[in-house]
């Protein structure tokens, strides 16, 4: 599983002129599962992110998650956006293959297991919307964006 995690002070996102998915201070995690990856990866994938400390402290230092921003309990949001192209192989050519992607029913699958393990351990989870073509807009800040991948186990 493949992530984008970017700590902002708002985004939000829009389909078809309506906004669908919306947060103050917290995480906008864009995320693609990719071939091979199960339950097992979301998991972690999950687990990681709510406990990556890259919010501030009073001293300025990357010390608090989502889960506390602020060090005195304040939650942030998660805005969790589905984005295949995460998966992008330019390895030949100009054109990307996104070979490397779950196939669509798996995609869904994963990243609808993980909207509902989120929501049952944060209580601040907002989403884009499997395969629509969304706008997402975002207020970075720092700005800090992180590249987070949870490889799937290797086969045996």
């Amino acid at each position: 599983m493949i992530g984008v995690i970017q700590r902002v002070s708002e985004a939000s996102v829009r389909i078809d002129g309506e906004i669908t998915g919306r947060i103050g201070p917290g995480l906008l995690v864009l995320v693609c599962a990719e071939q091979g990856d199960t339950e097992v990866q979301a998991d972690k994938f999950l687990a990681k992110l709510l406990k990556l400390r890259i919010f501030s402290d009073a001293q300025g230092k990357m010390n608090h998650s989502v889960q506390d921003l602020d060090g005195q309990g304040t939650l942030g949001g998660l805005l969790l956006v589905s984005q295949f192209t995460l998966a992008a192989n330019m390895q030949g050519g100009n054109r990307p293959s996104f070979t490397q992607a779950a196939a669509p029913a798996d995609g869904r699958r994963l990243y609808d297991y993980l909207v509902l393990q989120a929501r049952a351990t944060h209580p601040q989870v907002q989403t884009g919307q499997f395969a629509a073509d969304m706008q997402v807009a975002l207020i970075n800040d720092g700005p800090v964006t992180i590249p987070m991948r949870i490889a799937p186990a290797p086969s045996p």
